[in-house]
């Protein structure tokens, strides 16, 4: 495991001025990923995975749009260029009159950019590892292991990654593969996850505003409701009481496992079993930034008074370097019956 890292408390307890919240709480893990150097026995994003060398390696066999990649990277490339950018970034914070781009800098992304298309099968990359004995999850009896690969390229109607989900048991895993596969190119670099370890941290989460009852909404949307909290304690943080719910008080951002569904994009909808119909839950969020702007109360107190360094070519709160849909969410939902039913995807 990584450093720890601790979600400051709420402003305030929202079930005291709506105990009808109470009942409808729920635990999440909020992962707290910060780079590192993983084994395959950690809990990790994008470090190697603990599979068993008998175990063909899972492609993709779909075809591929290349008119939606014009420019194509290989992982290394992508390493390259990250180190690249990390190092132009270091020699301008200690000489600002230093150039942003050397020649030899210059000359690297000039070759690269010339990576040939690829058609064929694609290796899937590794995303995340999750052991129970870190993280709780919904699971298989016999499964203590979870482990989620993806396409590095677009499908479906989100545009986005699609994602293949292997349960085990790591006490069987003995031999352990040690060279697997990559992809000859990706997409994009930022379908390439940068090495990060847990912080695993439970929080308790309240649904998002639209999937509540008309009546609850339009509760939390009354300022009368709210005249026993004093207004700086909550304008400090949103312009209204609704925005305070749906930013600090409803779910948390970033990578979690359980909790709510983080709707944004698009408005809540069943999401049934396509095996045996049951309601899937919340499995795990994989998330394009671990706050924002609106939802800076979500930040670890430890980020406020000792930042963790960066990754390479990182930007504040993302630090795996995944981008989904331009800053959104990968939701991943599995089935509570049975988790090893087929899952369903979502940019909610």
């Amino acid at each position: 495991m990584n450093a720890i890292f601790t979600t400051p408390p709420r402003p305030f307890d929202i079930t005291t001025l709506f105990p009808e919240l109470a009942p409808l709480s729920r635990t999440a893990t909020r992962l707290h990923p910060r780079p590192g150097s993983p084994t395959v026995h950690n809990s990790s994003v994008g470090g190697p995975l603990l599979w068993p060398a008998d175990e063909p390696w899972p492609y993709c066999d779909e075809p591929h749009d290349s008119r939606a990649a014009p420019v194509v990277h290989s992982p290394d490339d992508v390493r390259l260029l990250r180190q690249d950018r990390a190092a132009a970034a270091e020699r301008r914070r200690l000489d600002p009159e230093a150039p942003q781009w050397t020649p030899e800098e210059r000359a690297t992304w000039e070759r690269l950019s010339d990576r040939p298309w690829f058609d064929g099968p694609i290796p899937l990359l590794p995303v995340a590892q999750l052991y129970a004995r870190d993280i709780p999850f919904p699971r298989p009896p016999d499964a203590d292991l979870l482990q989620v690969l993806w396409c590095p390229f677009d499908h479906a109607e989100h545009a986005s990654p699609k994602t293949a989900l292997f349960w085990r048991s790591s006490a069987t895993v003995t031999d352990v593969l040690d060279a697997p596969p990559e992809p000859p190119i990706i997409q994009r670099d930022c379908y390439l996850p940068q090495p990060c370890l847990f912080s695993p941290e439970q929080v308790t989460e309240y649904p998002h505003p639209s999937e509540l009852s008309n009546e609850l909404q339009d509760q939390l949307d009354d300022e009368s409701r709210w005249q026993t909290i004093d207004p700086d304690r909550y304008q400090a943080y949103a312009d209204d009481p609704g925005e305070l719910y749906l930013n600090n008080l409803s779910t948390a951002p970033g990578w979690k496992t359980g909790g709510w569904t983080c709707w944004s994009r698009t408005d809540p909808k069943p999401l049934p079993c396509p095996e045996c119909g049951t309601e899937q839950v919340p499995l795990l969020t994989i998330a394009s930034w671990e706050w924002d702007g609106g939802s800076g109360t979500w930040n670890a107190e430890e980020d406020r008074t000792a930042p963790a360094p960066p990754p390479l070519g990182a930007q504040d709160g993302n630090f795996t370097l995944i981008d989904i849909v331009g800053g959104y969410n990968l939701q991943l939902h599995a089935c509570p019956a049975d988790p090893s039913h087929p899952h369903i995807e979502l940019v909610p």
